[in-house]
């Protein structure tokens, strides 16, 4: 079980936690370091080093704190998160798609499409604070339902309770509640936690609506506005109960306004996992004819974040000597970014795609002395290699520029 936790792990990558011990400097005395944790689990006498924690920048200008368990607690939370998640996923509800196997972001997107389609009303959830929040004595309920090994409860109440090591050094003892953002375990038990405090609640008292949960975030589809107020109102209730809270300012009240809902409401869109849910024009597959329709594309936040990458990748002074290195080198990222936010209407991701070809042009303007005086020459001759080498980009392989 150690063994197979390390090589999940181990490909997650993932960087040092408190100890400072990076996964190369693990792998270079791994056999001490897998010995000692399994003999240390298996007696009872392993207990969790802190969690390091680290800021990353969130699109509101805010901060998320994550926190890194050092490598040998990730393989030591490993080893119970793949003992438990097969009976955990008997009991999940289909409606929940984050952090699960065999389920994924894009099923998620998918079926909040659908049901758009179908229902007039989103509700558009924003826990607040949902992971630093989380009780500990009713998440354990939740996990003493499932659980009945003394090793597997007696192990992650330790992880629940290990202090947070902030970068000042300061250690900041958790008060019966909160798991880290950034812990293997952490998603599980999050899922398990709003598996009992929301959906199954959700499906018990309020049978007339549709819901999609991808972790803590929500969205939850009603026939009408007094359905979506009344599902609103008691799902505030139902929350604090459990010691949580909708955020005020995020959580909102959507109408899926089209060409056949047509009455004026002011919010008529949402973003959900990179994605924003409004009014677009539509191609009908069947007349070919132009229509007001509800979908979803590449959010603005998502549009930013990736031309904010592109600017930390100064692409204008990569020193590669020809245009196939760039390529090389932009390959993984413009891959990505393509596979996740052009699953629907690729044609929205073309600013982005606008963005990546004026800093290809300049590169050429700075390598190549022929083209330092003329903008025009330089986008010219970018044209006439896409021509002659069409695959040589992601993008240009689907026919965007």
């Amino acid at each position: 079980m150690v063994w197979q936790a390390y090589k999940r792990v181990k490909s997650n990558q993932g960087s040092a936690g408190v100890d400072q011990i990076s996964m190369e400097a693990y792998d270079t005395n791994r056999s001490k370091h897998l010995y000692k944790l399994w003999n240390r689990m298996s007696s009872g006498s392993y207990f969790p080093t802190p969690v390091k924690e680290v800021e990353i920048p969130k699109k509101d200008g805010k901060v998320r704190k994550l926190g890194v368990p050092t490598i040998n607690d990730r393989i030591g939370q490993m080893v119970v998160k793949e003992y438990l998640e097969p009976r955990f996923e008997k009991t999940f509800s289909p409606h929940s798609y984050g952090y699960r196997p065999d389920k994924n972001a894009h099923m998620a997107l998918s079926r909040v499409r659908e049901n758009c389609w179908k229902m007039d009303w989103v509700l558009d959830l924003d826990i607040k604070g949902f992971f630093d929040n989380i009780d500990h004595d009713k998440l354990m309920l939740a996990v003493e339902k499932h659980v009945s090994e003394s090793w597997c409860l007696m192990y992650i109440k330790r992880w629940l309770n290990v202090p947070v090591q902030q970068s000042s050094g300061e250690l900041i003892v958790k008060q019966g509640k909160g798991t880290p953002q950034g812990g293997v375990i952490s998603p599980l038990l999050a899922n398990l936690f709003l598996h009992y405090a929301l959906d199954r609640w959700l499906e018990q008292t309020h049978k007339g609506v549709e819901y999609v949960r991808y972790a803590d975030d929500v969205i939850i589809h009603c026939h009408t506005q007094s359905q979506a107020e009344q599902v609103l109102q008691s799902i505030g209730g139902r929350l604090r109960n459990c010691g949580l809270e909708l955020h005020p300012e995020k959580t909102k009240l959507v109408y899926c306004r089209d060409h056949r809902r047509r009455a004026k409401h002011e919010i008529v869109k949402f973003d959900f996992l990179g994605y924003s849910f409004q009014p677009r024009t539509t191609i009908s597959k069947r007349t070919k004819k132009l229509f007001l329709g509800y979908d979803c594309a590449i959010s603005i936040s998502s549009k930013k974040r990736i031309a904010d990458k592109l600017e930390a990748l100064d692409i204008v002074n990569l020193h590669y000597k020809s245009l196939v290195g760039v390529a090389q080198h932009l390959a993984p990222y413009i891959r990505g970014w393509i596979n996740y936010y052009g699953k629907f209407r690729l044609s929205a991701m073309n600013p982005v795609f606008q963005q990546l070809r004026k800093r290809l042009v300049r590169w050429a303007r700075k390598r190549y002395k022929r083209y330092k005086t003329s903008v025009n020459r330089a986008y010219e001759w970018l044209a006439r290699v896409r021509k002659q080498y069409p695959s040589l980009f992601y993008h240009w392989q689907l026919g965007y520029s």
